[in-house]
Parts: structure tokens; sequence; C-alpha cells
């Protein structure tokens, strides 16, 4: 549909206040920097940007914010994803309306659709809306999986372009990209598989540790792609340590504390989620400091 989705696209994280309202102004700035860092996309309204505590209207607004802070320079991917097929189709329309350049699905959360309802769910939404879609698979976090058949027969329908894989299990990862045409974009969903997945074929990463280190996420995908596969291969493991540090604190906390130490946007999670614990805190920024990315 006009659109390769590659490179290194950056979860967005939501910027905050202290009222946890949205910080338009934090979102411009933090895609200009991110912008300024290399990246090859963003991507708005996912699972690190706290899409699950965003009312509608807030998504919506969101999308809209980011669209015009891009301004073209690079494409704006938002999360659509709901329980139900109706909703989901709902929120993709908005998305579209917006000026998003494609959305993101996560499988539905709570019920437990069979495959067979998943394809059916899928491809109802891509009949609907004329937009890019890319598939989300994050069973850890839905209870959901995406198998590899299911999603070859997805990828066969047109604006279906790719699937992001956060499931962690590097042989699924493979079978998506060994079961789909060449022009499906696989794409790592797991900081510390970006390289592994490129390797398989993959085309690139939606990572959360984007936001904190985007030049060194950029760095792995560059290098990898200019056959630097052992400076690329060092970089992977200079990331490993930020991305393990998500056991730090509840998830999305680790990776706004860590901007907030940095001085970027990102404010508070929204509650119940709280920062660390000053003991964790502290071992966050040794994290930062060991990969240069705050002073000693």
């Amino acid at each position: 549909m006009g659109l390769t989705v590659k490179g290194v696209i950056p979860a967005l994280v939501t910027p905050l206040d202290q009222d946890e309202n949205i910080d338009e102004k934090g979102i411009r700035e933090l895609i200009d920097y991110l912008i300024d860092s290399g990246v090859h996309g963003v991507f708005v309204c996912g699972s690190q940007g706290e899409g699950y505590a965003l009312r509608n209207e807030e998504k919506k607004r969101i999308i809209e914010v980011a669209v015009d802070a891009a301004n073209g320079r690079i494409p704006v991917y938002a999360g659509t994803g709901a329980i139900t097929t109706k909703e989901t189709i709902e929120a993709c329309k908005y998305a579209l309306d917006a000026g998003a350049d494609a959305v993101s699905i996560i499988t539905p959360y709570f019920i437990r659709p069979s495959q067979e309802e998943l394809y059916n769910h899928y491809r109802s939404i891509a009949e609907a809306v004329d937009i890019p879609i890319l598939l989300y698979n994050n069973p850890g976090r839905t209870g959901v999986n995406l198998e590899a058949e299911t999603v070859r027969r997805l990828a066969e329908i047109d604006n279906i372009v790719g699937i992001k894989d956060s499931s962690g299990d590097l042989t699924l990862t493979a079978e998506y990209i060994y079961y789909s045409p060449e022009e499906f974009s696989v794409i790592a969903g797991r900081d510390s598989l970006i390289l592994a997945t490129l390797l398989y074929g993959g085309k690139g990463a939606i990572a959360a540790t984007a936001n904190v280190a985007p030049k060194l996420v950029v760095g792995i995908y560059e290098n990898y792609i200019k056959g630097e596969i052992e400076k690329a291969r060092e970089l992977q493991f200079k990331l490993l340590p930020l991305r393990t540090a998500f056991n730090l604190g509840t998830f999305p906390a680790v990776v706004k504390e860590a901007m907030n130490l940095l001085g970027r946007p990102s404010g508070p999670a929204r509650k119940p989620i709280t920062s660390l614990t000053e003991e964790n805190r502290e071992k966050l920024k040794l994290i930062l400091r060991d990969a240069g990315l705050l002073e000693r």
C-alpha cells in the first residue's frame, strides 16, 4: 500500500504532567528529538504509550499531534487494538482521519479467541478501513497468540503489511518470516531480539528502549544494513541491560523513569502504576551510566 514497514520505530511514551494530563508540547519535543536521532517512524498509543489507559478522545488527539509534529518526515503508526472488532474498526477510522500512516492492532485481550476468530477479526478490520495494518502479537500481556499459519493467511490480505512480534519466541518469529511473502514486514517487538530478528530476515523493530537510547537502537539496525554484523552485535549487547531493567518496576514505568532521569519529556505513568523504589532507581541510574547515557 505504498508503505514499507522497516527500521527503528520507537514505541513512544505518552508524556504526562503531574496531574496525568497529556503533555502535547512534550510529545512534539520528543518526536523532534527522535527524528534528529535517526529513527524511521514513531508508534503512538501502544503498550509503552499507555494506550490501555487512554480515552478514545485522548488517543485521537495524540495521533493528531504526532502527525503534525512528524510533518511527513517519518511515518506515524497508531495503536488501535481493542477487545471487539467493532471498536477496533472505529479506532482505525479515527486514526485514519487523524492522519496516521498505518495502524498497529494488538490481539483482543481478556477474551481468548480461536485462530479462526482472530483471522476473521483482522480480515473484517482490513476490509473496513483503507489503511496499512500491522498485526501485533504480545501473548505475555494478552494471553492470546497469533500462530504462524494464521499470520500466513492474513499476510495474503493487501493492506495487512506486517506484524510486530513481542512474544519473545524467536522460533515463532522465524516462522512468521518463513511462511510470509517477502514484502510482509516482521518487526521485532522484544528489544533484546532486534539483531536476531534482522538476521532471520525481519525488517526492523518497534522498540520501547528507543525512547531512552534512540541512537543506540538505530545503530543496531544501520550497522546490520551495512553488513557490520559484529558492530551490530556489540550494540545489541550494550542495549541488553536497559531492556532487562524493565523488571525494576511495573510496566511501563521503567522507560518513563529513565527518560525523567535524562531530562526528556515523560512524566509519570497513569495510576495505579507508580514510580520505582529508590533502590531500583539507583540500579537504573547505574545501567544508564554504563550505557553512556547518564553522566557519572
